[in-house]
């Protein structure tokens, strides 16, 4: 491993040929923070899908990605009069030491659910937020995302369950209305109860410790490489999928289901 001083040596270079691609590169030259954007977070989704795969030399290559897109925002701006990376350095790191008054001040926690109530509060206290819990949840976020981010940081403000076992009794109570409103048939009070029940789900994934994003996604590989089987075992029979029985295709997805156990 790298000692601090290479480590810091690497960022400068990453620094150095950022300016210069802005100064010589076309396509570089080009840029806004808003021809970024997409791009951006296409990279973040990159890294997210290496992490879940458990592909730490594809992890390093996305992290250098997205290191490079911090970069570039930051050069954009510097070009502008705004700030620069050390700004941004700097502002991270006072952030740091202001949230975390356990390491670097004098307060004292018990356990990890201190360090969030903290962490929430003394958000609230920053100069210049407006004191909403919620404001700092982009709208912009997929809404599986957005509601257990929005769940975990009332929580850090002491709104939660205060037995988790509890939020089954929430769970079953959006089902059962979830039902009744299925049997009714009216479509737009159908979709507002399955987005509550849904709420109520992502809500327990939360207080068991799972990430309801992750679980979703791993759920869908699962999914795509069960149903991958099925075509190629058609393919092998000769059929096309449409030809198939429902009967077959269970089959076949039952024989994927025990291949991987």
């Amino acid at each position: 491993m790298k000692n601090l001083d290479q480590k810091k040596e690497a960022f400068g270079e990453l620094l150095d040929i950022i300016a210069i691609l802005r100064e010589k590169c076309p396509w570089d030259r080009k840029q806004t923070m808003e021809s970024l954007r997409s791009l951006s977070i296409e990279e973040v989704y990159e890294l997210g899908e290496a992490v879940l795969n458990h592909d730490l030399l594809e992890v390093k290559k996305e992290l250098g990605d997205l290191i490079m897109h911090v970069v570039f925002y930051a050069q954009l701006a510097e070009e502008q009069g705004e700030f620069d990376m050390a700004d941004v350095l700097n502002d991270i790191c006072e952030k740091l030491r202001y949230r975390h008054p356990h390491i670097f001040g004098n307060i004292q926690v018990e356990n990890e659910a201190d360090v969030l109530r903290n962490w929430e509060q003394l958000k609230l206290k920053e100069k210049g937020r407006k004191h909403q819990v919620l404001e700092g949840v982009p709208r912009s976020l997929p809404a599986l995302v957005k509601a257990y981010r929005m769940q975990d940081k009332v929580r850090g403000v002491g709104f939660d369950w205060k037995q988790r076992e509890d939020v089954w009794d929430k769970v079953r109570e959006e089902l059962k209305e979830l039902e009744e409103e299925i049997k009714r048939g009216e479509q737009e009070r159908m979709e507002e109860e399955f987005g509550d029940f849904m709420f109520s789900i992502i809500n327990a994934a939360r207080l068991y410790g799972i990430n309801p994003e992750n679980a979703l996604e791993k759920t869908n590989n699962k999914f795509l490489r069960r149903f991958s089987y099925i075509e190629k075992q058609a393919k092998k029979t000769g059929k096309n999928l449409s030809e198939m029985t429902l009967e077959e295709m269970d089959y076949y997805w039952n024989e994927a289901k025990k291949s991987e156990s």
